[in-house]
């Protein structure tokens, strides 16, 4: 037999245990095959994160025998460092969005925040806009130059379709990683890729579509959902915590 102490602290653990369980966002009562809903708020730590982490992210790394030079990213405009900001686009988490007018890229996630990414746009970023699926993705791709610019520029076509391209490496014009975005099944010759030149990111380039230094384009990679729907603007994308 419980006292009316006993029930009444009883009563009183059962209740702060509840309050405990909604305030994390679930239930105990929910089935283990359900999953639990996406909070609307989160607390992930949003914006510039501190010189530490900055060190840490751009810092030399080896990736598929390939050594990857460090970000001099106190010589970058921080805007364009990678960060977590309040999601300006309104597009369903795991949706890419390049504005491209603002030289950023985002990566939506649950919980109404995105992955922010400064990029370089080349000419052929500004040749297309609308909706695509990243279909094929590339760690470490071969650099295979269209016939319209080894046109322009003759010294490439050592690196032409018919030759098999550019082998990859850190001089390769892709980077470390390559996406392809096509649309209504076809290639839209619309790339994301990495690149050694961090100096481009912020700035329209002379060649290449979206450019992201190679460790934020490995970061993007690893995250980037199977098939993930991408969305490109031409005109500016207006929305709060884009400074």
């Amino acid at each position: 037999m419980f006292s009316k102490m006993q029930l009444q602290r009883r009563t009183f653990l059962l209740g702060a245990m509840s309050a405990t369980a909604a305030l994390a966002g679930c239930t105990t009562s929910m089935p283990a095959t359900e999953r639990a809903p996406v909070p609307r708020l989160v607390s992930r730590p949003l914006g510039l994160p501190g010189d530490a982490e900055l060190e840490a992210r751009y810092a030399a790394v080896e990736d598929g025998g390939h050594l990857i030079p460090s970000v001099p990213y106190r010589q970058m405009d921080p805007k364009y460092l990678r960060q977590r900001v309040p999601d300006p686009t309104g597009e369903p988490a795991g949706t890419v969005v390049v504005d491209t007018p603002g030289r950023y890229l985002y990566l939506v996630e649950p919980g109404g925040t995105a992955m922010r990414y400064g990029v370089g746009i080349g000419r052929e970023g500004f040749a297309w806009e609308g909706d695509g699926i990243i279909h094929w993705r590339q760690a470490w791709p071969r650099w295979k130059p269209p016939a319209e610019m080894i046109a322009r520029r003759p010294e490439l076509a050592e690196y032409s379709v018919e030759n098999g391209g550019m082998a990859p490496g850190i001089r390769n014009p892709l980077g470390a990683r390559a996406l392809y975005i096509f649309q209504n099944g076809r290639d839209t010759l619309y790339r994301l890729h990495g690149t050694p030149e961090w100096n481009s990111i912020g700035k329209a380039t002379s060649s290449g579509c979206v450019r992201l230094v190679n460790q934020d384009a490995i970061d993007l990679y690893k995250r980037v959902p199977y098939h993930a729907r991408i969305v490109v603007y031409q005109t500016p994308l207006i929305a709060q915590g884009q400074a």
